[in-house]
């Protein structure tokens, strides 16, 4: 889950299974098209791949995330740990539901991320003081000094995104894709 959603993403009992209901509001013309020998009717309101949203935005991740995966892989961490040491770097020690929200990550996920960055030495928990049910991560030193030494070229890949598509065009993405994050998810 992420950003306190209350279920994952492609949950069936969310937007997916509205989508009968929402297909079912399209009216637009039938054509019939010739595919591979074989004759087919297609809606021509049907959006192409290159038009879809989720394959836009997974296309567009996959463009962002290439080159930095490829700097991690250096590294020897993942792209979700680098998330973990990012939120403990930036927002100092907390408890794991907290990071799973900060860091887009599920829950049973990020319990093998933590042991793994704990068994790395880049981060370390210890029971809440106040409640002995609780958990506070943080990252350690060594974790820290690992953000610093790689956060530039993060940061310098980044910078050359916003180049390629320009800075207002990049803030306006970032805006939109926020405000994306914000609207309530279709109820089933």
């Amino acid at each position: 889950m992420c950003r306190n959603r209350k279920r994952p993403c492609g949950d069936p009992e969310g937007f997916a299974a509205r989508l009968p209901q929402l297909a079912g509001n399209v009216q637009a013309p039938v054509a019939l098209v010739v595919m591979a020998g074989h004759k087919r009717q297609m809606n021509k309101s049907r959006l192409r791949t290159s038009r879809s949203l989720p394959i836009a935005l997974l296309r567009a991740r996959e463009r962002v995330m290439c080159p930095i995966r490829d700097m991690l892989s250096g590294v020897g961490i993942t792209e979700q740990q680098w998330r973990v040491l990012r939120v403990l770097d930036e927002e100092g020690p907390m408890e794991p539901t907290r990071i799973s929200e900060q860091a887009c990550l599920l829950l049973p996920s990020l319990t093998r991320i933590l042991q793994k960055l704990e068994d790395k030495k880049l981060i370390n928990r210890r029971k809440d003081q106040d409640d002995k049910r609780k958990q506070i991560v943080r990252i350690t030193e060594q974790g820290a000094e690992l953000i610093e030494a790689h956060l530039k070229t993060s940061l310098a890949m980044l910078e050359l995104v916003r180049e390629q598509i320009g800075s207002d065009r990049y803030e306006l993405l970032l805006d939109l894709l926020n405000e994306l994050d914000k609207t309530d998810q279709p109820k089933g």
